[in-house]
């Protein structure tokens, strides 16, 4: 066997995968055909459920070249493995990839066309280079809507990309543009595919067959075949209607996601589109039939785009609320176009990020273009299908990331120890029938019912249960999930990450106030924005030209602050109308105007910009180019015009620091950033204006294709103005319950350093008595090494920057302090630029931060996402909420991610609020502790009700007796799902507590538990089955008189006398109907209950047991039941279960054990295994509360037991946590170098 080197897809990126080459063997095949006949087919079914040993089995491992089956396996801590086959096509000679010469539209007529291939297309060498016109074969494969095309050249399978990588500006503009021949786009189409998303929605019968072949329901089948062979029928047929009821049940949901989903992404699927194919030629067709190069013609009324394209001629008014959940248009711009202008940029690199400005995405909705006359608006596609962002998006959902959770792994192995506990009883019950001498086929099928019992097949139906409760009550509060099983999560969050704008705080934004300046110099802080002096100042005119506000229906439309910002100046916005741009040789620019009132207003004497007076004399601005917002440059510019001057001047607008640092020094006043730190500080958000007057060789047709850095070069400073963004009402109070249920909060926003530590302030995040650690890093650069540096923000009083040079202690609070001293906590803050640093070039300080940070700010939508896994790598359970603007990869990667938008946006989210506010944090999260402790009951209580029956059966069969048909369909049916399915009414408890459920199965509380009430049920059915051997009238087997009414000497009386007459059909049933039969069925029908009754916690998680009615009434009822058949007994009910009539006081002696067992059941599960006091003498186990005691100063959580220090009253040493971020905790106080002095550095 050829040995291979591995391989990998999607190298070094998060979807990483291992990739293994096979070839099918044919005697392995073989084999393994043999073997299923052998197993009655069992060995095909284990093959099935694990695809590494599927591949393994049947075929030979050999290099990935000569392959036709892949074995991928994902490198995260799951492991997931997938089968893929190899498949290939014919393709033409040349490459498919390879945008169009302009010199194809000119084919000789005598001559085979001559394949032209671009260099820059083969460097990606993701296909086979013909130097022929022929036909080659090109080898794929396909998986999960991606294709993977196999490089030669590489000798490996490499991702399928289009022209949204690797491919210059330039020939976007030169060679794309000019349009793709329509044979070009029927080569192209044999890589891509048809243009749609498309969700197909599965058959019946394939969900069907899918869901039957589950483990779980592969074993019921096994239990009823086995139950039949022992003609327990009524009990078989039950398991398979209520089986049945489960798979349509399951069924119907899943389709039901499906068929949402599809039906989302099927409006723009399939619409009619206009496609220029150059030399002014353009044809109409099917979206379907789109491919990375074909250059589609946005009309004049907008689309839906059914693709990605980038914009090379025109601008667009787009609605993205699919993509991020935010309703304002925003205006795209075309393409910048290397190469020309003054000033023209370098050559650049097309990406769709780094482009978002000038990338028409799929499923948003053009709403209105701009364009000139003689070139209508044009875009060219640069992805199609599920390689769009919408495409992508729903892959997300169609195929998640697994999600690791300890309760699921734990189940399995919970399940593991039962059937241990059931092989233990096996051996047992073969060794026993064998000394009786019993058949062989009696012998297997007792044997084997014993699994069925321990093993309970109705499990899968009970752990749904609590979850669906939890979803109807989110309901109820506005809460969606399309996640079910993420509820169960959200009971563990320690950490959630909140946005600031829209999330935290309002998302309309007033003007507060503005400073001009004045020869270098800040004036006195003016309010009233529309004052009649300052109409025509230079300030004024950057408000109302500065933005890219647009008229849609006659509404102004556009970013809210560019909104707020030009309302507040009182001016008009009109746009030319389609009909007059095309009466123009040149765009016709927005114009903005002062209202009528102001048309009057005599110039400012102060005012000593005579130019600009005169520019303002007619009134009226046109905004002739655009360079819109961009979060990476963190500014915007305009250029524009008086309609009567030649001269243009440029507005810029922007954040303070970025801005000030494009302007002449001499106009930015000295003091700027004391004043820009006063006003960030109290929560403003304050934005800088400059202009600039440019130079007459910018003309108005240059400054269409100019570089926007020659632009933004050189500007005058005019001033800054403040915005106040309000917290909405309900954020101090749900931010203050989080942290007394010492949940971490932690503040992850795009806007200002200081002006999100002030929103942190006064939110509560930040203690009043907490200081602020700013971390600084700063990138490698001129042969330096990278930095890093920490200093003090604040003081708590007057927010004065410090020069401390003391040690910062990060102190772990103790939950009991000795001196009862309030000591200083610490925040550390850190910015977008500084986390990516930090992530690239101090790995080993980033958990350490991580530990204390509390605010990040100038955080990329792709940075948000990061810091969520990093905090998953230190094994928090991170929740992220935000309002789905740029959200989206953060609230699709936390464990709980909660989107307050009610666009389309929330599918990428578990979790939706139609409540516009955190206030729905604390619900899901109580929710979420509701259904976990509630898994955790239900659980629980299947596994005793498998030991009691497991441990009834055995008592029954060392006397070869068993339960009856009827008892065990009564126990089944009647006591065991009515308690499972009422037992998880219980709802949430109104408030969070510091204290957090348990996650693991596998823990010393709930393993106790179990121990306890097993070796309870087992004395208690022990000394019951005992004690009725010693009674005086006791007889084994099928009695043969009836001594219901023995007097308490033991004598039966002459009246009444009754004897059975034994017939053979009753010596078949001797086995059942029994005194020992009798007593354990009444002894183990109320364990049943006693158990559940004692596993049903209510508070700190859930509402009292007593306020769940329907739970207590079946408790209540079913007790009642027995207590009267057991002590009133009538023919008919003791003909029905089988039972045998007991002497009185017997049955008063059953009565006492069930109510004793009752009690200590209680007892057992309250005062011992969820006792705190008795959890905290053991040093070596966390308490079952789980609950940390936590310094929300340095937000640091350390388990109770788990303190630095901490040990065992028994002297022992305390464990360490396993979780990393609790580990840190204990060992950060302890280390003499963390941190470094503040106003100090450190070098990578």
């Amino acid at each position: 066997m050829e040995r291979t080197e591995r391989r990998y897809l999607n190298a070094e990126s998060e979807d990483e995968m291992v990739v293994w080459g096979y070839r099918p063997c044919w005697w392995r095949m073989g084999l393994v055909g043999l073997g299923t006949l052998c197993s009655g087919g069992l060995l095909l079914l284990f093959l099935y459920w694990v695809p590494r040993w599927s591949i393994k089995c049947t075929c030979r491992l050999v290099s990935l070249r000569e392959a036709s089956v892949l074995l991928l396996q994902t490198t995260d801590e799951f492991r997931t493995c997938y089968r893929v086959r190899v498949r290939s096509m014919e393709a033409p000679g040349h490459d498919p990839l390879a945008a169009p010469h302009p010199g194809d539209w000119k084919e000789p007529a005598c001559s085979p066309p001559t394949p032209v291939i671009q260099r820059a297309e083969y460097e990606k060498d993701l296909l086979t280079k013909a130097p022929d016109p022929g036909e080659v074969q090109i080898r794929y494969v396909d998986h999960q809507e991606v294709r993977y095309v196999w490089s030669p050249q590489r000798q490996e399978f490499r991702r399928l990309t289009a022209l949204d990588q690797g491919v210059p500006c330039s020939d976007i503009h030169g060679r794309h543009a000019a349009g793709l021949p329509a044979r070009h786009q029927e080569q192209r189409k044999l890589f891509y595919g048809e243009n749609q998303i498309d969700v197909k929605v599965p058959s019946i019968p394939h969900l069907l067959v899918k869901e039957v072949l589950n483990p779980f329901h592969v074993f019921q089948t096994f239990s009823v075949i086995l139950w039949s062979c022992n003609e327990y029928y009524q009990y078989a047929t039950a398991i398979v209607i209520m089986s049945l009821l489960s798979i349509c049940i399951s069924l119907y949901f899943i389709r039901k996601q499906y068929t949402l989903l599809h039906d989302m992404v099927a409006a723009h699927n399939v619409v009619r589109v206009k496609v220029y194919r150059g030399n002014g030629v353009s044809e109409e067709m099917f979206s379907t039939d789109l491919v990375p190069g074909d250059v589609v013609l946005i009309p004049i009324g907008g689309m839906l785009m059914p693709c990605d394209a980038v914009l090379v001629t025109g601008t667009c008014v787009v609605n993205e609320s699919l993509l991020t959940g935010e309703s304002v248009p925003v205006m795209k711009t075309s393409l910048p176009e290397p190469g020309r202008g003054v000033g023209a940029a370098p050559e650049e690199v097309y990406s769709v990020e780094a482009h978002k400005r000038h990338t028409l995405f799929c499923g948003t909705a053009v709403v209105q273009t701009r364009f000139y006359s003689s070139e209508p608006v044009k875009a060219v596609v640069v992805r199609t299908g599920f390689y769009t962002s919408k495409g992508q998006l729903v892959c997300s959902i169609l195929f998640p990331k697994a999600a690791d959770f300890k309760l699921y792994r734990d189940a399995y192995r919970f399940l593991l120890g039962l059937v241990a506990v059931a092989a233990v009883g096996m051996v047992y019950s073969i060794v026993h029938s064998c000394q009786m001498g019993e058949d062989v086929g009696t012998i297997i099928v007792k044997t084997l019912d014993i699994i069925t019992i321990t093993v309970p097949p109705a499990l899968p139906a009970a752990m749904t249960a609590g979850i669906i409760y939890a979803q109807q009550r989110l309901r109820k509060q506005r809460i969606y999930s399309i996640n079910p099983q993420r509820i169960n999560m959200c009971g563990q969050l320690n950490l959630v990450c909140f946005d600031k704008t829209g999330t935290l705080t309002e998302d309309g934004l007033d003007v507060s106030g503005f400073l001009r300046v004045h020869e270098g110099r800040f004036l006195s802080l003016e309010r009233d924005v529309s004052t009649p002096s300052l109409v025509r100042s230079s300030f004024i005119a950057a408000m109302a030209t500065c933005h890219s506000l647009t008229n849609i229906d006659g509404k102004l439309s556009g970013d809210p602050l560019d909104c707020k910002m030009f309302e507040a100046t009182g001016w008009v916005l009109e746009e030319p109308t389609a009909e007059e741009t095309a009466l123009h040789d040149q765009i016709m620019p927005t114009v903005v105007r002062p209202a009528a009132s102001a048309a009057s207003a005599t110039p400012s004497c102060g005012d000593a910009d005579m130019e600009l007076q005169e520019l303002m004399n007619s009134y009226e601005i046109g905004i002739v180019s655009q360079f819109p917002f961009s979060s990476a440059l963190q500014r915007m510019s305009v250029v524009t015009s008086n309609l009567g001057q030649r001269r243009l001047v440029a507005f810029m607008k922007g954040a303070p620091e970025t801005v000030a640092g494009l302007c002449k020094k001499e106009t930015v006043p000295d003091d700027f950033s004391p004043v820009l730190e006063k006003f960030t500080r109290q929560g403003l958000r304050v934005i800088a204006l400059a202009r600039r007057k440019l130079e007459a060789k910018i003309t108005w047709h240059k400054v269409q294709t100019i570089n926007r850095s020659v632009i933004e070069a050189n500007m005058e400073f005019l001033g800054l103005i403040m915005m106040q963004n309000k917290l909405k009402p309900r954020s101090i109070p749900v931010i203050r319950e989080l942290q007394s249920a010492h949940i971490r909060t932690v503040m992850v926003t795009g806007d200002n350093m200081l002006t999100a530590l002030s929103v942190a302030r006064e939110c509560g995040m930040i203690p009043p008595h907490g200081k602020v650690v700013i971390t600084e890093a700063v990138p490698p650069r001129d042969g330096q090494v990278a930095t890093i540096s920490w200093q003090y923000a604040d003081d708590t009083a007057g927010w004065v920057a410090t020069h401390d040079t003391k040690d910062i202690q990060i102190k772990v609070e103790d939950d009991t302090s000795k001196d009862g001293l309030l000591d200083t906590c610490y925040h550390f803050a850190m910015s977008g630029k500084t986390f990516h640093v930090i992530t690239e070039h101090f790995p080993d300080l980033l958990p350490k931060l991580l530990l204390c940070g509390t605010v990040y700010a100038r955080m990329a939508p792709d940075q948000k996402t990061q810091l969520v896994e990093e905090f998953q790598k230190v094994d928090y359970y991170v929740g992220m909420c935000g309002d789905g603007a740029n959200d989206c990869g953060a609230l699709r990667r936390a464990h709980a991610g909660i989107s307050l938008s009610e666009l389309e946006a929330s599918v990428a989210s578990p979790f939706t609020s139609k409540t516009p506010d955190i206030s729905c944090v604390p619900v899901l999260i109580r929710e979420g502790r509701t259904a976990l402790v509630t898994s955790f009951c239900v659980f629980k209580f299947m596994a005793m009700y498998s030991l009691i029956q497991y441990l009834s059966v055995l008592l029954l069969y060392s006397i070869e007796g068993n339960l009856g048909d009827s008892q065990f369909l009564f126990i089944d049916l009647a006591i065991i799902m009515s308690v499972m399915f009422t037992m998880s009414l219980n709802p949430s408890w109104k408030e969070l507590v510091p204290r957090r459920p348990l996650t693991s199965l596998i823990s010393v509380p709930v393993l106790l538990s179990m121990i306890l009430q097993t070796l309870l049920t087992l004395a208690f059915q022990l000394t019951a089955f005992l004690l009725v051997k010693e009674q005086p009238w006791y007889e084994s087997g099928t009695p043969t008189a009836n001594v219901c009414r023995v007097n308490w000497t033991g004598e039966l009386p002459d009246a009444g006398f009754a004897t059975h007459n034994i017939t053979g059909e009753d010596e078949e049933e001797d086995y059942i109907t029994n005194y020992e039969n009798t007593t354990i069925f009444f002894v183990s029908c109320c364990q049943y209950l006693a158990v559940a009754f004692a596993f049903s916690k209510g508070k700190p998680f859930r509402q009292p047991v007593y306020r769940n009615y329907f739970f207590m009434s079946c408790i209540l009822f079913f007790y009642g039941f027995f207590g009267l058949i057991m002590m009133y007994p009538t023919d008919v009910v003791d003909d029905f279960f089988e039972l045998v009539c007991v002497p009185f006081d017997w049955r008063m002696k059953m009565l006492l054990l069930i109510v004793a067992n009752l009690i200590l059941s209680i007892l057992v599960e309250n005062f011992i295994c969820d006792y705190d006091g008795w959890w905290l003498r053991f040093p070596c186990t966390p308490s079952p509360r789980e609950g940390p005691v936590s310094d929300m100063g340095t937000q640091v959580d350390v388990d109770s037991a788990g303190r630095p220090g901490a040990g065992g009253e028994w002297g022992g040493p305390a464990k360490p946590p396993k979780d990393q971020y609790k580990l840190l905790a204990r060992e950060l106080p302890l280390d003499p170098d963390w941190p470094l002095p503040p106003w100090t550095g450190r070098r990578s």
